[in-house]
């Protein structure tokens, strides 16, 4: 399993909100050394740049994850736009094929140098943890969604990107597939008991580090608590890692 770099929290907490205020002043209730921040294609949209901008000089790892699909030299200038601003990780879909996933990683890696910052981690997006058998049959892929996963993984690893972005419930065939040194970042996470929302295949956070996975993305179990901290913190115990 990829080890995370020193001090690199599991959990990824991700500011799903409409607007920067919200996002921002959620922030303040967090600790840059506990966890990440994820932003997303709707406050990007609505804010703009400055909201990576304002979160990365807080001192937060983030992770850009607006699943870039296009064409490869489009999605190189996006990926190239994305490590200009300092992000700590970055996702593309896997599914836009080896010339898109090479662009991307060639782009990511020059811009982040020229900007004399460290490189940014690059993952794929394989099977959206919204999609069941049934859902994915209906876009033509018949294959189970843990086969997809694995075959558009081993696509990403085979372009040299860092890792993917999969449902907990893959992890443990990516892992021993892929090996320990492909990073697993897992969305759909839930602590027992929570509701699963629009997610279809969920787990808990103690159970993904279990089946392989490197980080953790949770958004309402924390964003939605009274005190996001300690939402943070009970997540931290039943990982049997407080911070």
């Amino acid at each position: 399993m990829v080890t995370p770099e020193p001090a690199a929290p599991r959990v990824i907490v991700a500011l799903d909100f409409a607007d920067a205020e919200s996002a921002l002043s959620l922030a303040t209730r967090l600790d840059p050394r506990r966890c990440a921040v994820k932003i997303g294609k709707e406050l990007i949209v609505a804010a703009g740049p400055q909201v990576v901008r304002e979160l990365v000089g807080r001192g937060f790892r983030l992770f850009l994850d607006l699943k870039f699909h296009d064409i490869p030299n489009t999605v190189a200038g996006a990926c190239a736009a994305a490590a200009r601003l300092g992000v700590w990780m970055l996702d593309v879909h896997a599914a836009g094929g080896r010339a898109m996933l090479i662009a991307a990683r060639e782009a990511v890696a020059a811009a982040a140098a020229a900007e004399g910052f460290p490189r940014p981690l690059l993952v794929a997006v394989t099977v959206l943890t919204s999609l069941d058998a049934k859902a994915l049959a209906e876009t033509g892929v018949t294959d189970t969604p843990a086969r997809q996963a694995l075959r558009l993984a081993r696509l990403a690893r085979d372009c040299g990107l860092d890792g993917v972005v999969c449902s907990a419930q893959e992890a443990p065939e990516l892992r021993a597939a892929l090996g320990e040194s492909f990073a697993l970042v897992t969305p759909g996470i839930r602590p027992a008991g929570a509701e699963a929302a629009d997610q279809a295949r969920v787990v808990t956070p103690a159970d993904a580090i279990a089946r392989g996975a490197d980080y953790l993305v949770i958004g309402r179990p924390i964003t939605g608590a009274p005190d996001p901290l300690a939402a943070l913190a009970a997540i931290e115990a039943s990982l049997g890692a407080p911070r």
